[in-house]
């Protein structure tokens, strides 16, 4: 084609994805057409003029990537697919039902979708973990584009990713700012003021290009020269108008979220008047650089511990992720700003090409663990287990995403000491349990804590998180103890036991010191260590209890919502003759010493030896 007819056709598609838009979401009887509508040219020219891929083989690893942050706007995504010949277009008129994988926002039910967008912010967080892949691991030409709304700009996830992507100089990466002006249910901050988006763009190391969004020609000519700048990431700032294209509707309020209904007809017939009836233009397909990556079955060697010396979980996770960067080139370690303490330090001196330092920045943090791992990368993302919470909606989105992304989160629990209690992480455990395909390791010591990555690393099923503590505990298993996700250990056990304790992390060592008192005293005590909170082994438990007169007491430094006493208590519920005690962490905490705290609590050794004549005393 000539640029002309080139120019001529790409307004034709666009036109038509403005159509199937239309269509699609009159036929669900809701959607967001008119979001969908503001960037119709946007997605004619990156999918049929800019985007390198294979229309068949939508994740194939050399395959530039296509981030839809403005998740809401997936009608018209899933209309490009269909355009591009992945799909039939009839299939569009099927979304939103339930047997349909055109969802209302995309997930990677879709083969061409590699993230879940709609929770707004987010996408250029996976964008520059993409792209950190891509440029510095893979070492690829493939090209990020990520598509964001004005509205979720607000969000300061948006402005985390703005500043690790210039601080990195990400040249492969490229977004794509919407700014049709309206949010939901009002203007958005800054309306069309797009200088505003430009001086804050350039000063987080950007390439800032403000061109109408609706110009084909201006369009294209910035995507080249995004293409063509070297050191530093490109942000287009669209200046666009929702609902273009439809009389009536276009930039006018109170349209956002609603299938034109009964103004359908006529916005169609009025599209189809603009088309030219010209060629098809043709996607781009990119150099065969890359295969996509083997199964991953790594093997770390033989921890190599004493039984009784004491060493921190947290430092077992740094010998634990240096074991499996040298096993593995996949593994990647991210970190926010606390690798001296998490220990990721360990994997940072010996492998400093694939760790990446991502600042205090724990929302983009998790994104950036997405992104890397939606590019075949087995990523671990380690912090202070507290800071994780503040990123609670990326991690669910995680989740949503089918992401395998690793969470490890140190310094949990009272135990950590004189921080105090907003270092303390009392409801970690709580939130991971709620996520779905997510595995919760909380190893109680070192051997244990190996082993815990080695399993997370080799999950493909979901997500993991691992919790790991500030104080020194000691080993309690060989090194060649083996260990399986959602299998306890029975580290005590005797035909007389009264009652059975359960505990994980610090409270482990507390009731192996307990077991030792009891046992002087006449009260044996069986003892289990869960390894993993979620799953737990409920058979382990059942029999332990039927075994011990139907008494389990629980031990955990973290509130009573959420953690592993309800984890415990709901794994034998349905049981007869079964009664679980729980000693937690019932108030919000204070400075102090980590014994002197374990023992204001409630959760040390002296709490457990009299929880358990307390309930051996009444069942006398």
């Amino acid at each position: 084609m000539t640029t002309e007819t080139t120019v001529v056709a790409l307004r034709d598609m666009a036109t038509k994805l403005r159509i199937h838009s239309i269509e699609s979401t009159t036929a669900a009887g809701s959607g967001h057409p008119t979001s969908c509508c503001s960037i119709a040219e946007i997605m004619s020219v990156l999918f049929f003029d800019t985007m390198r891929y294979h229309v068949q083989d939508p994740r194939n690893p050399n395959n530039d990537r296509l981030i839809l942050s403005k998740g809401h706007a997936a009608p018209i995504l899933y209309a490009a697919w269909a355009e591009a010949g992945l799909f039939p277009t009839d299939d569009l008129l099927r979304l939103r039902q339930l047997d349909c994988d055109l969802e209302g926002h995309p997930t990677p039910r879709l083969s061409f979708v590699d993230v879940a967008t709609g929770s707004l912010g987010q996408g250029l967080s996976v964008g520059v973990g993409m792209a950190l892949s891509s440029k510095y691991l893979d070492h690829s030409d493939n090209r990020v584009y990520v598509v964001l709304g004005d509205g979720e700009s607000a969000e300061g996830s948006v402005w985390e990713a703005l500043s690790l992507a210039g601080h990195y100089r990400l040249d492969n990466l490229c977004a794509i700012f919407d700014i049709n002006r309206l949010g939901q249910s009002e203007a958005t901050m800054f309306g069309h003021d797009l200088a505003v988006y430009r001086q804050r763009i350039e000063a987080f190391g950007w390439n800032a290009i403000v061109i109408d969004g609706h110009d084909i020609t201006a369009l294209r000519s910035a995507f080249t020269l995004a293409a063509s700048t070297m050191g530093a990431p490109t942000a287009l700032i669209c200046q666009t108008y929702k609902g273009h294209g439809i009389p009536g509707i276009e930039d006018e309020d109170n349209w956002h979220g609603k299938a034109l209904g009964d103004k359908t007809e006529d916005a169609i017939s009025h599209l189809k008047s603009q088309l030219s009836g010209s060629g098809q233009p043709s996607p781009r397909t990119p150099l065969d650089a890359l295969s996509s990556p083997g199964p991953v079955n790594i093997a770390i060697p033989t921890p190599d511990y004493t039984k009784g010396e004491e060493v921190a979980t947290r430092a077992a996770y740094g010998s634990g992720i240096k074991k499996l960067g040298a096993a593995d080139e996949r593994v990647v370690a991210i970190d926010g700003d606390t690798k001296n303490s998490t220990y990721a330090q360990k994997f940072h001196d010996t492998n400093p090409e694939r760790f990446f330092e991502c600042y205090i920045a724990e929302q983009n943090l998790v994104g950036v663990g997405v992104g890397l791992a939606c590019r075949g990368k087995i990523p671990f993302v380690s912090t202070f287990a507290c800071f994780l919470t503040r990123a609670f909606d990326q991690i669910r989105m995680a989740a949503i995403s089918q992401s395998t992304v690793n969470f490890v989160g140190s310094h949990a629990g009272v135990s950590i000491g004189e921080d105090g209690p907003s270092q303390m992480a009392l409801e970690d455990l709580a939130m991971f349990r709620t996520i779905p395909n997510c595995v919760v390791f909380y190893p109680s010591d070192a051997v244990s804590g190996e082993r815990a990555l080695e399993l997370a690393a080799n999950y493909a099923e979901g997500m993991t998180f691992t919790r790991t503590s500030r104080p020194a505990t000691p080993v309690v298993y060989d090194n060649n103890e083996p260990f399986r996700i959602g299998q306890a250990k029975i580290l005590r056990s005797s035909p007389k036991d009264v009652a059975t304790l359960v505990g994980a992390g610090v409270t482990l060592a507390e009731t192996l010191k307990a077991a030792e008192r009891l046992e002087k005293n006449g009260l044996p005590v069986r003892v289990i260590d869960p390894f993993t909170i979620k799953p737990i082994d409920a058979k382990t438990l059942i029999t332990a209890a039927k075994e011990t007169g139907g008494v389990i007491i629980t031990v955990e430094d973290h509130y009573p919502q959420g953690g592993l006493g309800e984890a415990v208590a709901s794994a034998v519920a349905a049981e007869k003759n079964v009664r679980v005690f729980r000693l937690a962490v019932g108030e919000i905490p204070r400075s102090g010493e980590s014994a002197e705290l374990l023992h204001r609590y409630g959760i040390d050794a002296d709490a457990i030896v009299a929880k358990v004549e307390e309930v051996t005393a009444s069942k006398g």
